[in-house]
């Protein structure tokens, strides 16, 4: 397999491509009005005060039982709401052929993470009122802390817990591959536990690999179908830009970032829940019909927030980039892999950059391209 057959770098996005991404963008917005517009609602109108006492008779006044029942309940209306947009987002993958899933295998998917999702917000729901009823002036600032050990928590659990829910992995049998890999991470300063494929083919045909957990979970996933269509080359220069997020210390960087972020965030929520007590909105900061009024404000604040970060993590991007460029005997595996994962996955090589800012995590494919060509001509130059 040779990576000099991949699309040139000039290559422009294809009207196919343009189309998936506006569509992509517009369903996001269309999800985030919807749950928005539900959250208001349920506030405007006093349901969220209805569907409170519903819960306090169905769970015989036990506040703990109620609790739980009242989020199941907000959470089972929130995914009929939506479920029309999944399920177009579904078909959308289909449409575009970035998807061999069956409609039986989503169903499976859409009700394991619903269960999922409600464990995890019931633990997180009733530690948050359970902290507001023993502490109503400090619950915030030990309910922040508490929380950012579950967050440390989850990201080391995630592999090893979560992930196997949704996908399949096997340790990576190619032998020469996984030599390759492991001592690029031996360069990179880092101890891999693992490394596996990820057999994403059963449900996606887009290509991905990432260096996931913490500890003595750190394991590097490599999609099959990154495997099956890529170079050893290729995945060597994928995993280095992976791999460069631990030389730069990026993740304990965002969990710092992201402990400021919470603390802010519990800070204003903290504020919120006192004026509405003030202006009688609620009895109490416990009356958990108050929990839309908590996600409002959490929203709202992530909406604020969003340019920023997006531009903080495509800062670090940047640098993950530079240190697979230094990393990789030559940038051209890099850059052919990138224009391999834009073709494969229907990316954006070439966003407005309105459209990069407000919604991109990452540089555009071009931007990336083009940095690696100019640190190329710049090695050269100096040789």
């Amino acid at each position: 397999m040779s990576f000099a057959e991949s699309p040139s770098p000039a290559a422009k996005d294809s009207p196919e491509a343009r189309r998936y991404n506006r569509l992509q963008r517009r369903l996001s917005v269309a999800d985030f009005v919807i749950g928005g517009a539900f959250l208001v609602a349920l506030m405007v109108t006093g349901w969220s005060g209805w569907l409170r006492d519903l819960a306090l008779r169905r769970g015989f006044q036990n506040y703990t039982l109620s609790l739980f029942i009242y989020l199941f309940f907000l959470l089972l209306l929130g995914k009929a709401l939506g479920f029309g947009l999944d399920y177009y987002g579904f078909r959308l993958e289909r449409k575009f052929q970035l998807s061999n899933q069956s409609v039986r295998s989503w169903l499976w998917d859409e009700a394991k993470g619903f269960l999922v999702g409600l464990v995890m917000a019931a633990v997180i729901v009733e530690l948050l009122y359970f902290m507001i009823r023993e502490s109503p002036q400090h619950w915030w600032i030990i309910t922040w802390a508490i929380f950012m050990g579950l967050f440390i928590l989850l990201a080391q659990l995630a592999p090893v817990v979560l992930f196997p829910i949704f996908y399949k992995f096997e340790p990576l049998d190619n032998e020469d591959l996984r030599r390759r890999l492991v001592q690029l991470g031996e360069r990179a300063g880092t101890r891999v536990r693992g490394i596996y494929r990820w057999k994403l083919s059963e449900k996606s045909k887009k290509a991905n690999a990432a260096l996931t957990g913490l500890g003595s979970t750190r394991r590097i996933i490599l999609a099959d179908t990154l495997l099956d269509n890529y170079a050893p080359e290729e995945i060597e220069a994928v995993l280095a830009h992976e791999l460069g997020h631990h030389v730069h210390k990026h993740i304990l960087k965002s969990i710092v970032v992201q402990a400021g972020i919470t603390l802010l965030g519990f800070w204003i929520a903290n504020f919120v829940l006192h004026y509405a007590v003030d202006r009688q909105m609620f009895e109490e900061l416990s009356d958990f019909a108050n929990l839309p009024l908590l996600a409002i404000t959490i929203t709202v604040l992530s909406i604020l927030l969003m340019p920023a970060l997006n531009a903080y993590s495509r800062y670090n991007e940047r640098q993950a980039d530079r240190y697979a460029f230094e990393s990789i005997a030559s940038v051209a595996p890099f850059i052919s892999s990138m224009n391999k994962l834009a073709q494969q996955n229907l990316s954006e090589r070439t966003p407005s950059r309105w459209i990069e800012v407000l919604f991109h995590s990452h540089p555009a494919i071009s931007r990336r391209v083009a940095a690696a060509e100019a640190w190329d001509r710049a090695q050269s130059a100096s040789i």
